[in-house]
C-alpha cells in the first residue's frame, strides 16, 4: 500500500501545477552563498551545535556541517540556519 500511495502522489505531483515537495513532502533546501540556509518540510531536530546540525526528514535524516551556526528561526516544519555551510548530506533510512 506503501508504494501505491508513493507512485500517486509522484503521478499527482506530475500532472498537477502542485510543486513536488508540497504534495510528495519533500524538504525544500534553499541555501544563499555559504552563509543563510532556510529548510522546509522537515519533522525534527535531532542534533544542534555550533558546528554540526541534523534534520529527521520524511524518509531519513538531513545532515549539515560548517561553522558558526546560529538557528535564526525554528518553526514547526522550518528552519532559518545562519554560519558558514560545509557539507550539505541526506542519510537515507
Amino acid at each position: 500500500m506503501k508504494k501505491w500511495t508513493a507512485r500517486f502522489r509522484k503521478w499527482f505531483a506530475a500532472v498537477s501545477d502542485i510543486p513536488a515537495d508540497v504534495v510528495m513532502d519533500l524538504p525544500r533546501i534553499t541555501l544563499i552563498g555559504q552563509f543563510h540556509l532556510s529548510i522546509e518540510n522537515h519533522t525534527e531536530v535531532l542534533a544542534f551545535s555550533q558546528n554540526e546540525l541534523k534534520l529527521a526528514l520524511q524518509n531519513g535524516e538531513l545532515h549539515i556541517t560548517g561553522e558558526g551556526f546560529v538557528l535564526e528561526n525554528v518553526l514547526e516544519k522550518e528552519i532559518y540556519l545562519e554560519g558558514r555551510v560545509k557539507d550539505v548530506r541526506f542519510v537515507n533510512d
